[in-house]
């Protein structure tokens, strides 16, 4: 499971560490010698020492590389101590009753965490995980040279999970920035941090880039939260959180944020926040100690093939708006329909859903953007969106066939793998259901089978979270059977049918959520 990689203390907790040290490859490195005894027995006297072999030559240089990196990025990086005090609370005992019972008094409990940053300015701006700072009372930083300061927290942003410490200092050593989108899979990669705390401050590990663009569902997420990691395989821990990841030319790529791993442990897989977007979550934090966005107001998930197939895509590609998250959106504003592909922002192509959040998050609310959408049938419209500001977290909001269908309606529902049933005024009872019907009603998904099309797609009455409400089909409105069968009557097995989808969720003011689902008829 994702792990955030902060490296939390309980006083009183003792930690065992063991080590398992091994020697692999020795005699395939040239290293350099130190000792002239060494020189001299390997030499006879007056000849010259053998040429090294052009591999091991090479190697040596990758080696000389490291270290210059390493010795120029290392005195950037700083160790970060932070301090929650959690208050005691007797009021739990009417007055008088504390001293007749001291054991049920409760102390403040003391938390310490540890992580790492780096500096980005010579006057003390340091850049850092939000979890690594978030609801700390005090924020502790240590530089490489060892000096200790007492750090102010300008900002943080928990949907980027990128914060902004300062401390009073002068003349500092900073990072240099690469360039994040251009970082390819296969370059190398140098993590530079504290894992597992003090005793092993400012550690360097060297892997690769092995992917982008990963999205960790196992990671609390905020409503607007963007994930776009790029993961490495230089061995990242707890206490690495906060730290850079640099390119073999020692510039700052990433910010070392979680690690996959069922022990919370190194597992070969580690992830960091591209740099490109923590640079302009950054900005705004130094310059205004928040983070403003801008919305479509649209929700939104990565197409999938039958999305692809549906408006004609070649290759599966782009976003798929599943709903408004308001009546007053400025994607329904522009005219763009729940199931449109959205292929490019500005004229620039949107392969996923990180790229489309990037792209339109970090403009102003009031900027107005060209979207480019699919529609079904290969339809293809440009449409200006005027963006909104986002809403603060405050405000965020089977084949079996039923005995009362028979027919026709039910070989329809079996092409999906699916029975439906509508909704009536008798289920207005039923608080759960009195929104939807508000809404103008819909089709209940009652069975999904096992074997069907819909399978894992749909949830129905029986499985947890359900049921699933169906509204439209093919952007027909679905409210009754008779409507359901009309809009599937044209369908032929193997095409794809898309469906609008009411779901249950705890973030939508009503408790339902609008998706889109695209299956491929039996």
């Amino acid at each position: 499971m994702p792990v955030r990689t902060r490296d939390w203390l309980k006083f009183g907790t003792l930690v065992a560490i063991a080590f398992v040290f091994g020697l692999a490859f020795a005699s395939t490195l040239n290293l350099p010698k130190k000792s002239g005894a060494a020189e001299t027995a390997l030499s006879a006297p007056g000849t010259a020492p053998p040429l090294a072999a052009p591999g091991l030559k090479a190697a040596s240089d990758w080696s000389d590389a490291f270290v210059a990196v390493a010795e120029h990025v290392k005195p950037a990086v700083v160790f970060i101590r932070s301090q929650h005090v959690e208050r005691g609370d007797n009021q739990r005992l009417p007055p008088g009753f504390q001293d007749f019972f001291p054991n049920l008094r409760r102390r403040p409990q003391v938390e310490q965490g540890s992580g790492s940053g780096f500096i980005v300015s010579a006057d003390g701006y340091i850049l850092t995980n939000n979890h690594v700072v978030a609801g700390a009372d005090k924020v502790t930083v240590r530089l490489y040279d060892k000096r200790e300061f007492t750090a102010k927290v300008v900002g943080t942003d928990p949907n980027t999970d990128v914060a902004v410490i300062k401390i009073d200092a002068r003349s500092l050593p900073t990072v240099g920035f690469g360039n994040s989108d251009s970082t390819r899979v296969g370059e190398w990669a140098l993590a530079i941090g504290n894992p597992l705390g003090e005793a092993f401050a400012f550690t360097v590990t060297a892997g690769i880039v092995s992917a982008k663009g990963r999205l960790l569902a196992g990671l609390q997420q905020t409503r607007y939260s963007i994930q776009d990691f790029i993961q490495t395989d230089a061995a990242i821990n707890p206490g690495n959180s906060g730290g850079p990841l640099v390119n073999i030319r020692g510039q700052v790529v990433g910010i070392n944020s979680a690690i996959a791993s069922e022990t919370g442990f190194y597992a070969g897989y580690g992830f960091a926040i591209p740099i490109n977007l923590a640079r302009t979550v950054m900005d705004q934090l130094v310059k205004t100690g928040h983070v403003e966005r801008a919305v479509m107001g649209v929700s939104i998930h990565d197409a999938r093939q039958e999305d692809a197939d549906a408006v004609g895509l070649k290759q599966i590609s782009g976003v798929v708006v599943d709903s408004y998250t308001s009546d007053d959106s400025p994607a329904k504003k522009a005219g763009i329909q729940p199931g449109d592909v959205i292929i490019a922002v500005d004229g620039q192509p949107v392969d996923n859903t990180p790229q489309l959040q990037q792209r339109v998050a970090f403009k102003k609310p009031g900027d107005t953007v060209e979207i480019t959408v699919l529609r079904q049938g290969g339809e293809k419209k440009a449409m200006t969106v005027r963006l909104a500001r986002a809403p603060g977290e405050a405000d965020s909001e089977v084949a079996t066939v039923s005995s009362k269908s028979k027919g026709d309606a039910a070989s329809k529902e079996e092409m999906l793998g699916i029975s439906v049933e509508p909704l009536t005024q008798d289920d207005a009872r039923d608080v759960r259901l009195r929104s939807v019907l508000e809404r103008g009603g819909g089709l209940v998904v009652t069975d999904v089978s096992p074997d069907g099309p819909a399978y894992g797609r749909l949830q129905s009455s029986d499985d947890p979270g359900g049921p699933d409400i169906i509204v439209a089909v093919n952007s027909v409105p679905t409210r009754t059977r008779a409507a359901f069968r009309e809009a599937l009557r044209k369908v032929k097995p193997g095409d794809v049918v898309t469906l609008q989808v009411l779901s249950r969720s705890g973030d939508a003011s009503d408790g339902w959520a609008g998706r889109i689902v695209r299956i491929r008829a039996r």
